[in-house]
């Protein structure tokens, strides 16, 4: 569920006037990620390197305020519940995306990842959630880059981290991931620590 709330009741009022009519109000930090552990947990338990990251930045983002705000069309959005999209190679060999509605429970969310990845994988078609605040991806798995930043429509301003494939060195591995986020849902700040907790729950799993 979403609902329009007043901008200065909330505590990014100067961020709405500053930068909501800003030609190009994006913000891209880049990090790289310890992800030794989420390469493990795939191997021993089988699950998808990429589901397990999806689920990693729900679990970061779901205790920062801020994720929960999305400015949309001059407005700003308040949601309830959050979700992560990921891009899906389709039959046609063309992409489309898939948003899965996030979860603690790491099964569960495993669960809908698989089925709701399948099912737009055999039709085509886009799975979308228009009443959670998305946090979209992209992984580009099979190339070595070392950053994007992703272009601003000014259609959605939906906060997106890619990557691409992540690199073994000694006993360690890890993974340059970009973020991109609209200055008036978040701070540098807030993003920053939502690099660190992602982190945190990475090493943590």
């Amino acid at each position: 569920m979403k609902q329009e709330i007043n901008p200065k009741e909330t505590s990014r009022a100067y961020a709405f006037e500053m930068w909501m009519k800003a030609p190009m109000p994006m913000v891209t930090l880049f990090k790289t990620l310890d992800v030794t552990r989420l390469v493990r947990t795939s191997r021993r338990t089988g699950m998808k390197f990429n589901m397990l990251m999806c689920w990693c930045i729900g679990k970061a983002a779901s205790g920062i305020k801020e994720f929960y705000l999305l400015p949309e069309g001059g407005r700003l959005m308040r949601f309830d519940s959050l979700a992560v999209c990921t891009i899906v190679e389709n039959k046609e060999g063309e992409v489309s995306s898939c948003d899965v509605p996030f979860c603690d429970d790491l099964s569960l969310f495993n669960d809908q990842y698989l089925r709701l990845t399948r099912e737009v994988a055999e039709s085509g078609k886009n799975h979308d959630l228009p009443d959670s605040m998305v946090i979209g991806t992209s992984a580009l798995a099979q190339y070595d880059i070392d950053g994007a930043v992703g272009m601003y429509s000014g259609i959605f301003n939906n906060p997106f981290l890619i990557w691409g494939r992540y690199k073994r060195r000694f006993f360690r591995t890890t993974l340059k991931v970009s973020f991109q986020f609209h200055h008036t849902q978040m701070d540098g700040a807030q993003a920053a620590r939502f690099l660190d907790e992602l982190q945190r729950v990475i090493r943590s799993l």
